[in-house]
């Protein structure tokens, strides 16, 4: 589905930072590291980040 605007635990806004995630990683850097820099300290937003599943694709082919 689509990656919630902020963390369901503590409120902090973690939608707008889940594209830049998703681009570094694939470029080969470490997932831990670019938590870190992207300022995901609480591991509440890191789960948000990380356990996310982009399903959006499948559930609406026409997107």
């Amino acid at each position: 589905m689509i990656i919630p605007v902020r963390c369901f635990t503590c409120g902090k806004v973690v939608g707008s930072s889940y594209k830049p995630y998703v681009d570094r990683v694939r470029n080969g850097e470490d997932p831990q590291a670019v938590l870190d820099d992207l300022g995901f300290e609480r591991y509440c937003c890191r789960r948000m980040i990380v356990a996310h599943a982009d399903l959006i694709g499948e559930i609406a082919p026409l997107g």
